[in-house]
């Protein structure tokens, strides 16, 4: 991880990793040793990529802005273009041991001709064990002479399968023609004479009569012969005039810069995304709640029917109404999504030779949201049903027989008895349910996939989103790809949920 440039994820790995030796190896720790493996997934799988995710929205890293300045400025340091030398077609040809000559025919007058002398090639497994580093390379063949011929040489040229695997080699081989033009690598079968797009300055270098006062980043365009510089605001290089100014389009690809509280303003300012954002988050608000006022109507509501104890075929009805709890959620989604299907579904088949009706349950914004709550419904009422259920024989019996006593039917004792004493055991579940439903991404994913579209946005962003998956679209739909403010909405997601289970644990504490 170090060596790839992962610094943050290598000390999180060393500290838990030495946690764990001096936990496990340590008599005066020994009862901790039960707890840390949790501790330990705990920090990895929840503290760690909580922190990142902040860490990240506090950045412009995004698909556009991906690497560091220093690769980015290695990536346009290896460009090249091609100049007037000329492009000559090569072929390689066995010599003695692993020793090859090169040759090469100019593609503008066949007959021109130059071979090399025989240079041992390597392949990159052979450099990768040790006989040479790739680093050294174009230090030792960055002078392989090339003097004329009549013909090429005697022995065959060797099939592309070789080229392949001598490329890394043959890459970082300069030729160098009589008339001191220097040829590289272009192409599997080619060799041209190509130029870096761009020099790196040192400072004090002399560029069009001016001496330059470099901060070691800035490239010179040897095309143009205009400076660049990098853009600390944008992430980007960019031109620079005389006064040091940025001029011109930014040059991609962009690397990764700090932004401050930018993405948590434009969340806050930028109408394209605030307007969107309140959208959605009002409508999360009211799937969540919706959806836990839904399945605790419905489950409590057959809880009391399948516990009535004159009702026949009680077991046979519990299995048939906990069934869809013991199908995968994900396959009844899909299930939905067909009966849903506009054209073809069965509910619109049915609505419309019933009452000349088709809703456009996918297209229109209302239909889609009661489509998605109808189908939350449906998988998620067994569970409150189930909780119900053990929850009704904690209820004594004579509150009833004395409620029946005093004139009240069924439906009061359900409202005055029965409702009033599941809810405060319930509490805490329910606000649980509400945090599950607040992210379930799952559902809309399969379902509309966020479908409507908001026109309005400037970002990825559907009339039933919900905030989870809003944040995935922004993240990973789309071109620009932004994960510094997909991870800004994500923090605000974070201390949402957060609230809710502080709250949580306050209800459980006041219970207990």
């Amino acid at each position: 991880m170090y060596a790839s440039g992962e610094y943050l994820f290598a000390i999180v790995t060393l500290v838990l990793f030495s946690l764990g030796i001096y936990v496990f190896t340590n008599p005066r720790t020994y009862a901790h040793r039960y707890i840390f493996p949790g501790v330990a997934g705990m920090a990895i799988f929840i503290v760690f990529p909580m922190l990142y995710t902040v860490y990240i929205s506090f950045t412009n890293y995004s698909g556009t802005n991906l690497l560091t300045l220093e690769r980015t400025q290695n990536y346009l340091l290896s460009l090249n273009y091609q100049t007037d030398g000329g492009s000559y077609d090569f072929s390689l040809h066995k010599g003695e041991g692993d020793r090859y000559y090169i040759a090469l025919q100019s593609e503008a007058d066949p007959e021109k001709i130059f071979v090399s002398h025989r240079v041992e090639l390597l392949t990159k497994k052979e450099m990768t064990a040790g006989r040479i580093r790739p680093a050294d390379l174009p230090m030792v063949d960055s002078g392989v002479d090339m003097r004329p011929a009549t013909k090429l040489p005697d022995a065959p040229a060797e099939p592309i399968r070789t080229v392949v695997q001598l490329r890394d080699h043959l890459s970082s081989i300069k030729l160098n023609l009589p008339d001191n033009v220097y040829l590289s690598m272009n192409g599997l079968r080619k060799f041209s004479a190509l130029k870096s797009v761009y020099t790196k300055l040192e400072d004090g270098a002399l560029v069009n009569g001016t001496i330059i006062i470099s901060d070691s980043d800035t490239l010179l365009n040897n095309k143009t012969g205009k400076l660049l510089r990098p853009n600390y605001n944008t992430g980007f290089y960019q031109h620079v005039d005389e006064s040091n100014k940025f001029v011109g389009e930014r040059v991609p690809p962009g690397f990764t810069v700090g932004v401050g509280w930018k993405n948590y303003l434009r969340v806050m300012t930028d109408k394209g995304i605030q307007g969107p954002f309140l959208q959605i988050f009002v409508w999360t608000v009211i799937f969540a709640g919706s959806s836990v006022a839904l399945t605790l109507a419905l489950g409590m509501v057959l809880a009391s029917l399948v516990q009535w104890e004159h009702l026949k075929g009680k077991a046979v009805y519990r299995v048939l109404l906990i069934l869809p709890y013991a199908v995968p959620a994900f396959i009844s989604i899909l299930v939905f999504k067909g009966l849903f299907n506009q054209n073809f579904g069965e509910i619109n088949l049915a609505l419309d030779s019933l009452f000349g009706v088709k809703p456009e349950w996918f297209t229109d914004p209302t239909l889609a949201k009661a489509m998605v709550l109808i189908v939350n419904t449906w998988l998620g009422y067994p569970y409150m049903m189930i909780l119900c259920m053990g929850l009704l024989k904690s209820i004594p019996e004579d509150l009833y027989e004395a409620s029946a006593m005093d004139g009240s039917g069924p439906i009061g004792n359900f409202f005055k008895i029965t409702v009033p004493l599941l809810m405060k055991p319930l509490t805490p579940l329910l606000i649980a349910s509400f945090a599950f439903n607040f992210n379930n991404f799952v559902l809309i994913l399969l379902l509309t996939k966020g479908d409507p579209n908001i026109v309005e946005a400037t970002t990825p962003a559907g009339h039933t989103d919900l905030l989870v998956s809003y944040t995935y679209r922004i993240a990973f739909e789309g071109s620009g790809q932004d994960y510094g403010l997909a991870s800004a909405i994500a923090a605000l997601i974070f201390i949402m949920v957060g609230a809710l289970a502080i709250l949580n644990l306050k209800l459980t504490k006041a219970e207990s």
